[in-house]
């Protein structure tokens, strides 16, 4: 079958139509629907460059798992140092973008930005260590968790919950330090990577362990102790939001759970509320639904009003159903 061609009147017309389309955009985007925020939209934070930024970070925290497996005691030292001035040095800017965008765009506030920037990069690269170790607890804590596990390095290597708790700790770090833009770009390339989706601001303790991860959402006022394990499709999320006079959402306040120590939620319950607290020791079995609090070594279990398991081999005895899905 022939393609169609594109006539020359056609062509015209397709001219017009675009043209008119360009204006109308034009208009949406400086008129209408300006999104645009302190004409600062060109000194945005770029995802490509915080990406790079969290590959130089894991292979600062871990060279010979995400950086390069031929290290050895006479260059790792060499290679970290490298890789933590170019690495930091990408940071800076990004960092710098994100106070610029939320600066009014003077010359005085250029220069602020400039000099906060390598002021919150230089504390954060003091916090690497610290980092490190808090995350090698929730290593720790997947491989003493999870029997499937084998080692530390598959964890690392193989375990999206793994990556999404590193990412957060990086994001944390920086939400802390002021660089909060930069900070949610993180967590929402986590969120792209893994499936899991862990505000920032969220305070998370030690040891802390998601298996399997997917559909995992921390919320941003969340409080989580140590030692505590989530498994996939588990929601610390909010229940209602305030609305002010002209129905607008009040924004701020206490809106997510807070999770004591050695907490275990599993698949797809979901836990809503500011005032919502877990106590510690608790279990919270699969699919419950929670809105209030409840005491320290509680169990709370959802339990089936009714479940029918037939013998497919004696199905006649049933009306000879069929079942499909």
């Amino acid at each position: 079958m022939e393609r169609d061609s594109v006539k020359p009147s056609d062509a015209a017309s397709a001219t017009w139509n675009i043209d008119q389309v360009v204006a109308a955009l034009r208009h949406s985007r400086e008129v209408e629907h300006n999104v645009r925020h302190q004409g600062r939209i060109r000194e945005l934070p770029s995802r490509k460059a915080l990406l790079e930024v969290l590959d130089g970070l894991c292979a600062i925290l871990f060279p010979t798992h995400y950086g390069r497996p031929d290290l050895n005691e006479s260059n790792i030292d060499y290679f970290v140092g490298n890789q933590l001035h170019q690495t930091l040095s990408v940071l800076q800017d990004q960092v710098r973008r994100g106070l610029l965008f939320v600066s009014e765009g003077d010359e005085r506030e250029d220069t602020e930005a400039n000099h906060s920037a390598y002021d919150i990069t230089t504390r954060f690269a003091a916090q690497l260590p610290a980092i490190r170790a808090q995350f090698f607890t929730d290593l720790q804590a997947a491989y003493q968790g999870d029997p499937a596990a084998t080692s530390s390095s598959e964890i690392l290597l193989c375990y999206p919950g793994m990556t999404a708790v590193i990412y957060y700790r990086v994001a944390h770090a920086l939400y802390e330090l002021g660089a909060r833009l930069p900070a949610r770009l993180i967590s929402d390339i986590a969120h792209s990577t893994t499936g899991i989706d862990i505000h920032p601001a969220a305070n998370i303790g030690g040891y802390f362990f998601i298996d399997h991860g997917t559909g995992v959402v921390v919320g941003e006022t969340c409080r989580i102790g140590r030692g505590v394990k989530l498994y996939h499709g588990v929601t610390l999320g909010a229940r209602s939001f305030a609305k002010d006079e002209a129905g607008h959402i009040v924004k701020g306040g206490k809106r997510h759970p807070d999770v004591g120590d050695h907490v275990t939620i599993y698949p797809n319950s979901t836990i809503l509320g500011g005032e919502t607290t877990i106590g510690e020791n608790s279990t919270i079995g699969a699919n419950v639904f929670l809105m209030h609090s409840i005491a320290p070594n509680s169990l709370v279990i959802y339990e089936e009003k009714s479940l029918t398991i037939l013998n497919k081999t004696a199905k006649r005895n049933h009306g000879n159903q069929e079942w499909s899905i």
